[in-house]
């Protein structure tokens, strides 16, 4: 909706709201007029109906103007003794009209020192969990999110399964663009698996102020530029999802608005020098590990890695056995000779599973094996005396990798060697031809709105033939720590300022095999209350949590006990 249909919009709001609700201003001593006048009716109700001025706030707010809506409705029709719970839910399912029927047909007397508080168990109940709804709403829509790390794209800067507090008022929160929504869900209602929101009406993108920009290096939650995706897994047609319904990734920024950016041998460059990553930072690369001895998946194990396929070789296995492995199989494959190569994650298969299906297994370990290591992985396994050698795998230049931006003949890219490439920054103007125009296409047709034809040589935006464009707004280039094994910029490209979500924090818990099963979780106590940013080392601070919790439960023991002697 454009600025026009949103002042429609609003005017018939107010008119629908002046007709079923001007007798009512009228009875409590308010002039008529009082309830056409935008804003400053929702503050005369509030009056009315003996709730706080502040609530008026609230109507205004996305999302959380969803839910103080129909209570407004009900202390509206309650301030004038229309207390039941059948007139209740008929304020609420008629979304407000019946007070049509109380403004006009009800001779409706005006209750001035109403009691406020719930007359049943049940109307305490539902009170108290709308106003916690309210304030969870405001507090994850505007302050901090949580958000759990799903994919190994950061490893082992954030692993899998590490629960994050995102704060969203680092670079200012994005308010909603998506009027209508579920609240406290994203993009789909659990378990129930329909989408929680409608597409229209949206309103236009505003960010609240901020107390820092996004830097290289920072870590970035942003909702996903490329984001069609209604269920993740799920072979079908893709979707047009608002920004703020569009998934939500965590990367590293390493390229800002108005840089060169260059991806040499796996490294970045930033016009023309290498970026300089934070010591906390724990980027990976594959390697090729070689040992004539096998390479041994308890090494592998031991030294931290967890992307690993394990091997084993079996006897022709019966139907009961088939399914007691089941659950721990990624696959098998049948041998000339009969026997069954079985296919694992790094767990393996449990000792007590193998006894349980007498089976008599052999791990196959291969002499060689590609692992993502960090520089001081590769270090230990160069210097430990079963490995012959280890060797970085990278793709050589002008080599056109498989799905690699812009995804377009002319740029022969690929994970290892990329770019050089500029990142747009709002106000910059680039001369625009067929050329760069693959670059830069996605920017000026989705993200920015105009439309683009060519005609030979040509380029036109919205019909008018153009050698030039002017950048709306700032662009950023996201990537993973975990090189090999992110799908990020390289693949979509830019990712533009009004998709930025905000920043981690703050770990509060972290479970390794997390996507392992929930018998299989084993608490990382090192990462458990650790901050995400900062210098050196990340430090547990949950210790100091359960001293100041024990200090606490202490002092409120010693205070009631005084104050009962009292």
């Amino acid at each position: 909706m454009d600025t026009t249909q949103w002042i429609i919009f609003i005017l018939i709001v107010q008119v629908i709201h002046f007709l079923g609700t001007w007798k009512l201003y009228v009875k409590p001593g308010r002039k008529a007029w009082e309830a056409a006048i935008p804003v400053y009716n929702a503050i005369v109700l509030m009056q009315i109906i003996n709730r706080p001025k502040w609530w008026t706030i609230l109507l205004f707010i996305p999302i959380v103007n969803l839910l103080m809506f129909p209570v407004i409705w009900v202390e509206t029709i309650r301030s004038f003794g229309r207390n039941s719970l059948m007139e209740s839910w008929l304020v609420v399912l008629t979304l407000g009209f019946y007070t049509y029927y109380v403004n006009y047909i009800l001779d409706a007397k005006y209750i001035e020192d109403r009691s406020l508080h719930p007359t049943t168990a049940l109307g305490e109940w539902v009170s108290s969990i709308v106003f916690a709804v309210v304030a969870a709403t405001l507090v994850h829509t505007y302050f901090i999110q949580p958000y759990v790390i799903p994919t190994g794209s950061l490893e082992r800067t954030l692993r899998v399964g590490d629960f994050l507090f995102v704060s969203k008022f680092h670079y200012g929160a994005r308010t909603p663009m998506t009027t209508v929504a579920a609240p406290m869900v994203h993009d789909t209602i659990p378990k129930i698996g329909t989408r929680s929101y409608l597409n229209k009406p949206q309103l236009p993108y505003f960010r609240l102020p901020g107390f820092k920009k996004v830097k290289k290096n920072d870590i970035v939650v942003f909702s996903w530029p490329a984001d069609t995706v209604r269920v993740f897994f799920k072979k079908e047609k893709g979707v047009k999802k608002p920004i703020d319904k569009k998934s939500n990734y965590v990367k590293r920024c390493v390229g800002t608005p108005g840089d060169s950016l260059e991806v040499i041998d796996g490294y970045v460059f930033i016009n023309g020098k290498q970026l300089q990553l934070t010591d906390r930072a724990k980027p990976q690369y594959d390697y090729m590990v070689y040992s004539n001895k096998g390479v041994s998946s308890r090494l592998l194990l031991d030294l931290g890695v967890v992307d690993l396929t394990r091997k084993y070789v079996s006897d022709p296995i019966n139907q009961e056995q088939a399914q007691l492995l089941q659950e721990y199989l990624l696959g098998y494959n049948q041998t000339p000779d009969g026997k069954l190569e079985l296919y694992t994650k790094h767990l393996g298969i449990p000792i007590d599973v193998i006894k349980q299906t007498r089976l008599s297994l052999k791990e196959i370990t291969d002499r060689q094996r590609l692992v993502a290591l960090t520089d001081k992985m590769a270090a230990q396994l160069k210097a430990n005396a079963d490995i012959d050698s280890i060797v970085r795998q990278i793709s050589p230049k002008n080599t056109r990798g498989v799905n690699i931006f812009p995804q377009s003949p002319d740029y022969s890219w690929n994970n290892d060697n990329f770019g050089p490439i500029y990142l747009p920054k709002k106000g910059v103007t680039i001369p625009l031809n067929l050329e760069v125009l693959p670059v830069y296409k996605k920017i000026i047709k989705d993200y920015e709105g105009n439309k683009i034809s060519v005609s030979g040589n040509q380029i036109s935006l919205n019909g008018k033939i153009a050698t030039s464009y002017t950048f709306k707004q700032d662009y950023y280039w996201m990537m993973g720590d975990n090189r090999d094994h992110s799908e990020d910029s390289r693949t979509w490209g830019y990712v533009p300022e009004n998709h930025i979500v905000g920043t981690p924090i703050f770990i509060w818990m972290s479970f390794d095999n997390f996507t392992d099963g929930f018998k299989n979780w084993k608490i990382r106590w090192d990462r458990v209350f650790t901050t995400v940013n900062g210098d050196g080392e990340p430090r547990s601070y949950f210790k100091f949590f359960l001293i100041a919790l024990a200090g606490w439960f202490i002092f409120d023991f010693i205070r009631k006990k005084r104050k009962n002697k009292a």
